[in-house]
């Protein structure tokens, strides 16, 4: 079963969105999704170029059979020999773990694909137009190898994970049909009449 990169994103920002989006295939577009869409304008032309003698590859597809992934990255970048996975997100820098998970798994990608080691990974935020670089180091790795196998889990059985509200919840584009407050008064309701 081919899990799609942007699920792993997905699920360590909040499963049930993961289950909403991929296993249900409901999504709504927001103010963030939106600008999301427009930011990755450039990104998603599949245009080469070279800045500095680093090559920039756009839109590339990746792959990882070892892993079962599937997905697109916004910008390769090689460089002194080496790759570097590059993620855009519209907003400043990430206070959740979600978009590593999601750089590092497309490191895992074209390290198959190339047979080579990807060492780092960047997040460019466009509001505050700043690239964070960091390191696909071991806990990174078995973290994102952890969220591949629940991912992987929620794919096979199918079964809606609870929705709790989390300050991440005010930004979501599903939260109206997620109705994150409802599965909680549902549960203090069921504590009183028991």
């Amino acid at each position: 079963m081919e899990i799609p990169i942007a699920a792993l994103n997905q699920y360590d920002y909040c499963p049930h969105r993961c289950w909403r989006m991929f296993c249900l295939g409901e999504f709504v577009d927001n103010v963030y999704t939106l600008e999301g869409t427009f930011l990755h304008t450039r990104a998603d032309s599949g245009v080469f170029t070279t800045v500095d003698g680093v090559a920039q590859y756009r839109n590339v597809d990746l792959y990882s059979a070892q892993h079962e992934l599937v997905g697109k990255a916004d910008l390769i970048e090689h460089r002194a020999g080496a790759w570097l996975p590059v993620e855009y997100k519209r907003g400043g820098r990430g206070k959740w773990g979600n978009d590593r998970i999601q750089v590092c798994a497309q490191g895992l990608c074209l390290e198959e694909m190339l047979q080579t080691v990807v060492s780092h990974g960047a997040i460019f935020y466009a509001a505050s137009a700043g690239r964070v670089e960091f390191a696909l180091d071991e806990p990174l790795r078995a973290e994102t190898l952890a969220v591949i196998a629940r991912v992987r889990t929620l794919f096979t059985r199918g079964q809606e994970p609870p929705a709790h509200l989390m300050p991440r919840c005010q930004g979501c584009s599903l939260q109206a049909a997620c109705l994150p407050t409802l599965g909680e008064r549902v549960a203090r309701y069921r504590e009183q009449w028991e």
